[in-house]
């Protein structure tokens, strides 16, 4: 529409010039054409300041394709390469030479984060390869990222599998595997399992898998230690090429403090990689008295069954107490099983939101539905009532919350009904069910047994019948260990996050890692149990050769921390202090460093997975050797090519100035020449 208003403003002023000049002539002025070409500037500026008062200028400009080189800057790729590390890097250098001249070429090393510099240096102390690829994405997502170069051995330690995870990558991905896929004697401790928190004199779990590769005939025993005592040996006959076992050590926890433990597995003849035979593992054995209270609508073969099952463990001081007698004050409780309540005849759930206890709800045939969901604020989960009906449980696989027994599974798939009185159970986001119904509402997925971790952890057993299980697992397996365990850990999970204490100093997690910069944190409550930060609060960390090291906290909103940084791999224990209205208050804990190389622990390249990658994401895959090729994979790929943006620029005249100076100039010179012209 812009180019109409440009022809009014010509034909004004040409018909101005044109009348100036007839009347320039009739008067003699010596050049009158001149004074009219003046005279029909002046207007036509004029005319397009107020008819057009800014224009639009559109530039082009052409954007070459990004290539992006993600080069695997671990450990373990620094090993695959072994002596033609010098070699690979100047071929991956001469082909980034060559893409330059075409692309725009960026470089990138990656291991457990992105280093745009060195990507070369092979020291990175993990690898991610999805978080590398996601974030190739989220940089040059919006630019014209071309084609992605992952070059790796293929073994990732951290984050998620990269074929399964789902990444909105808008170009090619080329694999360059480094490193020989060809298989290698070793034996290793893949992985071990314990729970992290154990009270004192209670028997725990630790588990092991074990992983064989071309070990067949190997006939040694695991060991556990802790120092250099033995606690236990399991036995390993290895009888395929490829092998997997898991073992299983039953410890004793007669010392609080924290534990380091080390799973081994013998180095076999002729293996090369002998830094994955062992795990250390770290457990933390605490000796508090937690007062726990088991609470019943009415009397119940469930309460004698949990009674029994926690009378073992001398941590714990259990009170039995019925509907009728129930506390008038939770406060002397560290934590609350309550079967059957609240009910219809005792609705104690106003006395339970303002104790704001960890509980282990047991709902049973006298417990109230709504009542219960009036605690939603504590369990995030709302329940439907519905007739009573007995469902069979079946173990949850996946749940992780604490470490169970190994034949949990084969235990729990000979155990009775329990019985229901629920019709459906929403389950909360971050709960993580123990048990699931096998058949009915849900289609198995709907929790019977289910842990809510939170400020106040809760736990919920939907059903009555535990009594019969301990039965039925004494009647086929002679021992109550599998369920006992069940009803322990289950008290173990909820005791272990209720903590009252006016002062308190604490890490995120006890273990690790020598790379890792290590953070503590501190509360003190005043009487009002509200978090206060007025006095000064120190620290004493303590390694296992007795050297102390003194910090002082930081305050943090209205609490305190410390960020420590990098520790070397051993044991360590820490003493908090501060004094609040005259009391000296104290913390202790420790924690350990573990400095298990995670880059040794799997070695070799795998193929497969690079294979997987760039046919998902459309590229082609090539060893290192080969790297030279994908110049021309890159080059004949069509979907690479330059992208032509427009940018259009409006630009309004009346900011410029010098357009009314240009105006000006113009009047000026015509009114200088008429009065040059009439003086003669």
């Amino acid at each position: 529409m812009q180019w109409f208003y440009w022809l009014i403003a010509a034909l004004l002023s040409v018909g101005a010039a044109y009348w100036v000049y007839l009347s320039d002539k009739r008067r003699a002025v010596p050049y009158p054409w001149l004074t009219s070409a003046l005279r029909g500037l002046v207007v036509f500026f004029t005319i397009l300041l107020i008819l057009v008062p800014a224009i639009t200028i559109t530039r082009n400009t052409i954007e070459k394709p990004v290539i992006l080189l993600l080069q695997d800057n671990s450990v373990s790729a620094g090993i695959a390469l072994g002596a033609d590390t010098t070699t690979y890097r100047k071929n991956a250098e001469s082909l980034l030479q060559k893409l330059s001249d075409k692309y725009t070429v960026v470089r990138w090393g990656f291991g457990a984060g992105i280093q745009p510099d060195s990507p070369f240096q092979y020291k990175q102390p993990a690898t991610d390869i999805a978080s590398a690829i996601n974030s190739a994405q989220e940089y040059y997502g919006l630019q014209n990222l071309g084609a992605v170069i992952l070059a790796s051995d293929g073994r990732f330690n951290q984050g998620a599998n990269p074929l399964y995870q789902n990444i909105s990558l808008h170009a090619s991905l080329y694999t360059v595997a480094l490193g020989d896929s060809a298989a290698h004697k070793d034996m290793r401790v893949a992985q071990a399992y314990a729970n992290k928190i154990v009270t004192l004199n209670t028997s725990f779990e630790i588990r092991a898998d074990i992983v064989a590769q071309l070990c067949k005939g190997f006939n040694e025993p695991i060991t556990l230690k802790e120092g250099n005592s033995v606690l236990g040996t399991a036995p390993l006959v290895v009888n395929t090429d490829k092998f997997d076992r898991s073992v299983a050590f039953t410890i004793k926890a007669d010392k609080p403090g924290l534990h380091h433990y080390i799973i081994s597995a013998p180095e076999v003849n002729g293996e090369k990689n002998v830094v994955n035979n062992k795990r250390d593992l770290f457990v933390e054995v605490v000796d508090e008295k937690k007062n726990i209270l088991i609470a019943s609508a009415s009397p119940h073969p469930d309460v004698n069954a949990i009674k029994e099952a926690l009378s073992g463990i001398e941590s714990y001081h259990i009170t039995v107490c019925t509907a009728d007698n129930f506390p008038a004050s939770l406060s002397g409780y560290n934590m609350v099983i309550l079967h059957g309540l609240p009910s219809l005849r005792n609705d104690i759930s106003r006395q339970l939101i303002a104790a704001r206890k960890p509980m282990w709800l047991i709902l049973a045939g006298q417990s109230s539905i709504a009542a219960v969901n009036t605690l939603k604020d504590l369990t995030f989960t709302g329940i439907t009532s519905g007739p009573t009906h007995d469902v069979l449980a079946t173990y949850n696989s996946s749940f992780n919350t604490f470490t169970l027994p190994q034949q949990v599974q084969t235990v729990t798939d000979k155990m009775p009904p329990l019985t229901l009185t629920i019709g459906n159970v929403m389950n909360a986001p971050g709960n993580n069910a123990l048990f699931t119904q096998r058949s009915g509402v849900g289609d198995g997925t709907t929790p019977v047994w289910m842990m809510q971790q939170g400020a106040v952890p809760i736990a919920i057993l939907a059903g009555e019948g535990l009594w019969r299980w301990r039965l039925y697992e004494f009647k086929n397996f002679n021992s109550h260990t599998v369920i006992d365990e069940c009803i322990r850990q289950t008290v173990a999970f909820l005791c272990a996050g209720n903590n009252e204490k006016q002062f308190t100093a604490s890490l995120p997690k006890y273990v690790w890692r020598d790379q890792e910069a290590i953070s503590l944190s501190a509360r003190l409550l005043n009487a009002n149990n509200e978090p206060v930060n007025a006095p000064d609060v120190t620290v004493s960390i303590i390694d296992s050769a007795g050297r102390k090291h003194d910090f002082t906290y930081e305050r943090s909103g209205s609490n305190y921390t410390l960020n420590i940084g990098v520790w070397a791999g051993g044991t360590y224990t820490y003493r908090a202090h501060t004094t609040y209205n005259g009391k000296e208050l104290v913390a202790n804990g420790s924690f350990a460093v573990e400095s298990t190389p995670v880059e040794l622990m799997d070695q070799g390249a795998d193929y497969p997975l690079l294979y997987g990658l760039s046919k998902k994401y459309n590229g082609s895959f090539v060893p290192a050797v080969a790297i030279a090729s994908l110049y021309d994979s890159i080059g004949h790929d069509l979907t690479i090519k330059p992208l032509i943006r427009t940018n259009a620029d409006v630009v309004p005249f009346i900011d410029r100035k010098w357009y009314f100076f240009i105006i000006l100039a113009i009047v000026v010179a015509e009114w200088l020449l008429r009065k040059y012209w009439l003086a003669q």
